[in-house]
């Protein structure tokens, strides 16, 4: 009976909380929960590493099982901020082991449920959130968290989207994932006047783009275009955000957006588009100028690629609007003879001339080329001409553009184009090997990597290109 009543009164015994030790000794309450944090990560590891075989008596929850029960355990016995600081954070690292699952249900949505249960997906306005989430203002020391915790569980909702339908061929999966990216947009709009927070737009900017980037792949450009549209103007609105160092970022959802528009055949958009972007590019690098910043090497490079990439979509339009025939002219229709054009100098065509004029290096004017003739919508091996007879200024600069590419490839253009006499023979003088082709561009190089190399032949013989692609099949 005595020792019934004992272990009765042991179970009545609460935990002591963290407050209960002095702060001038280590605290054995934080010390243990991080031991458990530790414990439960190493082993997150070791399960998610290529080599792992799961024992015959080990329960397939075991994970979540363990961090259900770290977070029972520790919650009312650490202090607030210190409690919802690790559950986030362990979300991030789940997130980073691809545990989205665990990270969506044990981490970001165990901060949220203070909150309430309601979908974020439902919410549509800004005042909605504001009221739900940030009962006690922008300013409460916990705001950050919870902008990272919707941030974290948006993404996860739209991992397991992907899980259940990774090509997104279901009509409500793709609905879904618009809602997603709604609610990154309105997220942004929450925080985008508070500067101190800049950090938490530029994340936001980073979960839009890669939502928008892989529905991009699967053809909703259309649809997405809105998003990355408001990504960029995120960057410019923020004044943190439109320094050198998130220049490359900032180009790097220029093009994709420039992408959105050529892939919805709207070039005349895109190139309108790309023009603004290169002079928002060429007013930092006057800013940069005249501030009292030392010049550098690596300052220039990043102007350099970025005036690369977006004068890429530049060109990709120009150099067909160069070609138009006025309306109401009336004259025959003729195709160029290029292999006249082989007895030239560099430049020796208006796609060459344009190259030229706008690149600096083979390896700028390969990317130009290379990227003027992809098309997303096209597949390798259902081969057709760019376009239909009837467009002969068409067929005209695509077979201008596999010309400049065969004379890249082999050695000549850039900064030392070839003679008329090495120009009528195709070779791979010109390839770089263990060279990225974006690396080379960026400093104004001669050469093109194999890589790049393979894709324009795939497009050659997509685009019945025969001569070029039996030329290069053949050297290779």
């Amino acid at each position: 009976m005595a020792a019934l009543l004992q272990r009765k009164a042991a179970q009545s015994i609460k935990p002591s909380p963290s407050s209960f030790y002095s702060d001038k000794k280590k605290n054995p309450v934080i010390a243990a929960f991080e031991d458990e944090c530790k414990l439960f990560i190493q082993f997150t590891r070791k399960k998610v590493s290529p080599g792992y075989k799961r024992k015959h008596d080990e329960a397939c929850s075991r994970g979540p099982d363990m961090l259900f029960s770290l977070w029972n355990t520790y919650e009312a016995r650490l202090p607030r901020m210190l409690y919802l600081t690790r559950v986030i954070e362990m979300g991030d690292f789940l997130v980073s082991v691809k545990e989205y699952n665990m990270a969506l249900w044990q981490c970001y949505g165990r901060y949220l449920d203070q909150f309430g249960d309601r979908h974020i997906e439902d919410i549509t306005d800004i005042e909605t959130v504001k009221e739900i989430f940030f009962p006690g203002g922008m300013e409460s020391e916990d705001a950050s968290l919870t902008f990272r915790a919707l941030y974290g569980k948006s993404i996860c909702n739209y991992q397991v989207v992907l899980m259940t339908d990774p090509k997104l061929q279901n009509t409500q999966s793709v609905t879904r994932c618009l809602k997603i990216l709604s609610f990154l947009r309105l997220i942004t709009q929450v925080v985008l006047p508070r500067e101190p927070l800049c950090w938490l737009v530029y994340n936001g900017t980073i979960h839009i783009y890669s939502v928008s980037r892989h529905l991009m792949t699967l053809g909703h450009s259309a649809r997405v275009l809105e998003y990355l549209l408001w990504a960029c103007m995120c960057m410019e609105a923020s004044v943190p955000l439109m320094s050198v160092k998130y220049l490359l970022w900032r180009t790097t959802l220029y093009t994709a957006v420039c992408q959105c528009y050529y892939d919805t055949k709207a070039a005349h958009h895109a190139e309108m588009f790309a023009r603004r972007a290169l002079g928002k590019v060429n007013e930092l690098s006057q800013l940069e100028k005249m501030s009292s910043a030392p010049a550098s090497l690596e300052l220039e490079a990043v102007f350099r690629q970025a005036a690369v990439k977006v004068g890429v979509m530049v060109y990709k339009r120009a150099v067909f609007e160069t070609r138009k025939k006025p309306k109401g002219l009336l004259r025959p229709k003729t195709r160029s003879n290029l292999k006249d054009a082989q007895s030239l100098p560099w430049p020796r065509t208006p796609a060459e001339k344009l190259l030229a004029d706008m690149f600096e290096g083979s390896a700028a004017q390969f990317l130009a080329i290379l990227e003027t003739i992809s098309d997303s919508t096209r597949r390798t091996l259902l081969t057709s001409l760019p376009a239909p007879e009837s467009d002969d200024h068409i067929l005209d600069v695509f077979s201008e553009l596999f010309f400049a590419g065969v004379e890249l490839i082999s050695g000549g253009g850039g900064h030392t184009p070839r003679s008329p006499q090495q120009s009528s023979e195709a070779s791979l003088f010109g390839v770089a090997q263990g060279r990225t082709l974006i690396d080379m561009a960026t400093r104004g190089e001669d050469g093109v990597s194999l890589s790049s190399v393979v894709k324009f032949v795939k497009w050659a013989y997509n685009y019945e290109q025969w001569e070029t692609f039996d030329a290069l099949v053949e050297i290779t």
